[in-house]
């Protein structure tokens, strides 16, 4: 039998219960609560909000890094890079986003919390690989997605559109090489075609 899931705001003041003094600002919007915690903190949070009473999230459904340098194409003046995490409580049917942003630009890092859901494992490889966010205490830190010699991380704002090199196979060699891209950059507009009742819409 589902449990009956409880208000977000009545949520939001059981995790401020338990997180106390390590909750750095918690809201409701769109009946969704978001708690944003310290890096220092992160950990322990997370496995509070795991075994406390009035959270029991057992399961992490997502974890994703977000490059904030011209979010919403406007100036940054926090910290860069943020992991942002989607929480699951099955018991109590219930859901939390936490975000935790890294400390240092040049060097973002934060705890792992692949010892707390196995699922973190490969997010957090991800989370690596696209924005160079180091996940401290990860067992198995490497590349999941781009290439084992793959240079730079390619969900940063920074990093060119088109890439520096292409691979292919070469038959001549019987190898894969690496050479410069070829293509010339262009910008592709989409058309737009607009129905007037498209979808029941009026």
């Amino acid at each position: 039998m589902t449990a009956v899931a409880i208000r977000p705001e009545k949520l939001k003041d059981n995790i401020a219960a338990a997180l106390g003094v390590k909750v750095r600002q918690i809201t409701v919007a769109l009946e969704e609560v978001t708690v944003v915690v310290d890096a220092a903190d992160y950990l322990e949070s997370m496995q509070l909000l795991r075994d406390a009473e009035g959270c029991r999230f057992e399961q992490l459904v997502d974890l994703c890094g977000v490059d904030y340098s011209a979010y919403a194409d406007a100036a940054n003046e926090g910290a860069r890079y943020c992991v942002v995490s989607h929480l699951l409580s099955v018991s109590l049917n219930q859901r939390v986003r936490v975000k935790v942003f890294c400390v240092d630009d040049d060097f973002p890092v934060v705890a792992s919390v692949s010892d707390l859901w196995n699922s973190a494992n490969w997010y957090e490889r991800e989370a690596f690989d696209l924005f160079g966010i180091v996940f401290d205490g990860h067992n198995d830190l490497r590349r999941i997605l781009t290439d084992y010699g793959f240079i730079g991380h390619p969900f940063r704002k920074d990093f060119p559109l088109s890439g520096h090199v292409e691979m292919r196979y070469d038959a001549e060699q019987r190898r894969v090489v690496y050479e410069p891209v070829s293509i010339e950059p262009r910008e592709i507009t989409p058309r737009i075609i607009r129905e007037d009742k498209y979808g029941g819409l009026h």
